[in-house]
């Protein structure tokens, strides 16, 4: 019998309940050995005997080891550890033409050594942050002087008012914008898919492989140290944007300094 705490008892023939702790030793006896064992202690200087059978007196080695069982179980782990790698392995997106992307340049990289292949499939694993789109006038300023090569970004392009003249060259991204997939066509241009890319280059020979700007979101702006700190050139959360709104004391020389 066992209280709350795990701690086994015995019952004494006086009615009451002997406390056995796992790390005592004792001996069982068997039936035929049955007998009665005194025990004396002393108790506002007279002395008292208990008597109890021995038989009851009898811990198994499973309660004496409790405490070495319990520090040596851990977790059942395949040989070689717990893995501490965090990097994708697959990308998480559910669009079935990624996931058949991804396929081909597993097959690709698996049977080239081409170093290309292996960067390729790494981007088409990461997040949507990190495949930034990259604009027409990026583009054409990367492919100065490189018009015979094939632009290679995983990621979207997307269309760019400021500039007027496109050079014909041939683009492969995950995806276009409906305004750049036209101008770049209509300048005698090509977009190609990435399936495309692995029958024309299949070890990214003749390519320039761009990316994006990755730090150019709109969040990114408002990270760093406090807006309005000295030296902090991070944006404010500003409410609206005019002459009361944060406008006044740190912002211009006349309203006592300037950050």
């Amino acid at each position: 019998m066992r209280d709350r705490w795990g701690v086994e008892k015995t019952p004494m023939a006086s009615g009451r309940e002997k406390e056995v702790r796992p790390d005592e030793i004792h001996v069982s006896l068997e039936n035929d050995q049955m007998g009665s064992v005194s025990s004396k202690r002393s108790r506002n200087g007279r002395e008292m005997v208990d008597k109890y059978p021995v038989g009851t007196l009898k811990i198994s080695a499973e309660c004496n080891g409790l405490k070495k069982l319990q520090a040596d179980y851990g977790i059942d782990l395949i040989a070689g550890g717990k893995s501490k790698k965090t990097k994708r392995t697959a990308p998480k997106s559910d669009d079935v033409y990624l996931k058949l992307t991804v396929k081909l340049y597993r097959f690709l990289v698996r049977r080239t050594q081409s170093k290309f292949n292996a960067v390729i499939l790494k981007r088409l694993f990461m997040s949507k942050v990190n495949k930034a789109p990259l604009s027409l006038s990026r583009l054409v300023e990367f492919m100065t002087g490189k018009e015979d090569k094939i632009a290679v970004l995983v990621g979207t392009i997307t269309d760019d008012l400021r500039v007027h003249e496109i050079p014909a060259i041939k683009v492969t991204a995950l995806r276009f914008t409906e305004r750049a997939r036209a101008r770049i066509e209509k300048a005698g241009g090509e977009c190609l898919t990435f399936d495309q890319l692995a029958l024309s280059s299949p070890l990214g020979q003749n390519t320039v492989l761009l990316r994006g700007p990755k730090n150019s979101r709109e969040a990114v702006k408002h990270f760093g140290p406090a807006p309005g700190v000295p030296h902090s050139h991070s944006k404010p959360y500003v409410r609206s944007k005019g002459r009361k709104f944060e406008k006044a004391r740190g912002k211009r020389k006349s309203r006592g300094f300037k950050v």
